[in-house]
């Protein structure tokens, strides 16, 4: 896949074009255009645009991602890493969605399939983790309810323990 003018930009005036873009509204590209020119880069109003509404759709399907793992948050009380096992999988299937929507060059592979291995280790780990917790709790009930028992407490204490850790 052809990469586009834009793309071939040193990254620092990529960096400075995205920042045009965003405070311009995704809107004056002639004038985008005219200051790569003023910069010493021979590149299209029509190149701008198309690298414009890219960008654009990148930074919005990214605030969709974030809005979804807020409310994630928001919903989850986070028992368990509830939460953190929610964000992955969400961040799992919108970089699937955007291998299958874009297509991807071969030099992008590595670094993809790097981000992929490193949610996959992210996941065990979660998993990992939420065993451990898991397993402390149940020590943890197991502990206070030999004690109470021991105290000799009454039905209304235990049952209020089985609530507390169930």
């Amino acid at each position: 896949m052809q990469r586009s003018s834009v793309e071939l930009l040193p990254d620092e005036v990529r960096r400075d074009l995205e920042k045009k873009l965003i405070r311009g509204g995704f809107a004056g590209y002639e004038g985008l255009a005219e200051w790569l020119r003023e910069q010493g880069y021979e590149i299209s109003k029509s190149s701008v645009h198309r690298y414009g509404k890219n960008f654009e759709d990148r930074l919005r399907a990214l605030k969709v991602a974030t809005d979804q793992a807020k409310a994630i948050a928001e919903a989850s009380e986070d028992d368990a890493g509830a939460m953190n096992d929610a964000i992955i999988r969400l961040v799992q299937t919108k970089t699937f969605e955007l291998l299958v929507e874009l297509q991807v060059d071969n030099k992008s592979l590595p670094r993809i399939g790097q981000m992929v291995a490193k949610l996959a280790q992210a996941a065990v780990r979660q998993k990992k983790w939420q065993t451990e917790m898991e397993s402390k709790v149940r020590d943890k009930a197991f502990e206070e309810a030999a004690d109470a028992v021991e105290k000799g407490a009454s039905a209304e204490q235990i049952r209020a323990l089985r609530e507390r850790y169930l």
